[in-house]
């Protein structure tokens, strides 16, 4: 996986900094030539760590560098203009586009892939099969304990992680599965991917809420590894399931198929209004290389049709 430097800065070359009150120069970059800085919900890291490393191997003289943030920071970036450049789950509310309205840029909107939650548990524990129902009542503080859940099981209360508590995933299960949209008191933030899953792995305890991308690509070292240290939970929208087969995994095919329940989707949003390397960039990632690098990732591409094979 490729490492770019985390840093926050303007995006899109010179018009950013001529948008702040700096140069008065004409933007000098183009689709495919140039520097930018872009800011991405850190959920999304590995794929787009995929994205930017193959674009600039094709373009050589194109330097992206991406910040990977929370969902909440990102936004901030895109309304206080340090970015043109925006890549997360959701789309712009009515408030944030008459924002941009009033400062005459129109934001493009571009729908590039369909992501997943994933639910992660301890690989002791012995509960990985939980309904919608089961997961709503965790979520909204009803049940507390894993003895709520399964009455011969030794584990004790029920502690909630999430990578950042104003992560996009933070916000789509708030939005999604939580009636007061105010997330139980057993919940607390790892601040990190990787904390997530150290946590996850050493505390029985605990259910963890990653976005899938983070273990969904079976070709990178990080994802796999973090495969092995955990255990993925199958979700069923049947209030009684008939049977286990009546549960589903975070699998591509499940995620495409639409019967894997915590789905969502993966945007860019560009304020840019000029055909510079943003623009570039976006028409790459929306187009067949990079919805092929979506695919090989696990996530399922939103501009590409899916042919899901069953197998016997």
């Amino acid at each position: 996986m490729k490492n770019k430097l985390w840093t926050v800065a303007g995006i899109v070359g010179t018009l950013a900094f001529t948008s702040c009150g700096g140069s008065t120069d004409a933007p000098s970059d183009t689709p495919t030539s140039g520097k930018i800085n872009i800011s991405v919900d850190e959920s999304f890291q590995p794929i787009i760590e995929s994205q930017v490393s193959t674009y600039e191997g094709i373009y050589d003289r194109a330097d992206i560098t991406a910040a990977y943030k929370s969902e909440g920071e990102v936004i901030k970036d895109l309304l206080n203009d340090s970015t043109r450049v925006a890549i997360l789950s959701r789309e712009l509310t009515e408030a944030e586009t008459a924002s941009f309205e009033k400062k005459k840029l129109i934001p493009r909107v571009t729908k590039i892939a369909i992501d997943a939650i994933a639910i992660i548990v301890n690989r002791n524990n012995p509960d990985s099969l939980f309904t919608m129902d089961e997961l709503e009542s965790i979520f909204n503080g009803n049940t507390k304990t894993w003895k709520q859940l399964n009455s011969s099981t030794n584990l004790k209360d029920i502690t909630i992680v999430f990578d950042n508590n104003n992560s996009g995933t933070a916000r789509y299960v708030k939005d999604s599965l939580i009636a007061s949209h105010k997330l139980p008191q057993n919940t607390f933030a790892a601040e990190s991917h990787k904390g997530l899953i150290d946590y996850v792995e050493k505390n029985e305890n605990a259910m963890g809420v990653i976005g899938v991308n983070w273990i969904s690509d079976i070709d990178d070292s990080v994802a796999v590894g973090f495969q092995k240290r955990i255990k993925v939970v199958g979700l069923s929208k049947e209030a009684v399931p008939r049977t286990t087969e009546s549960y589903y995994q975070p699998y591509q095919a499940y995620i495409a198929q639409g019967v894997y329940p915590l789905r969502r989707y993966l945007y860019i949003i560009n304020t840019t209004g000029r055909s510079g390397l943003g623009t570039g960039f976006v028409s790459f990632v929306a187009g067949d290389k990079g919805q092929r690098i979506i695919l090989k990732s696990g996530l399922v591409p939103a501009t590409s049709p899916v042919r899901v094979v069953g197998i016997k």
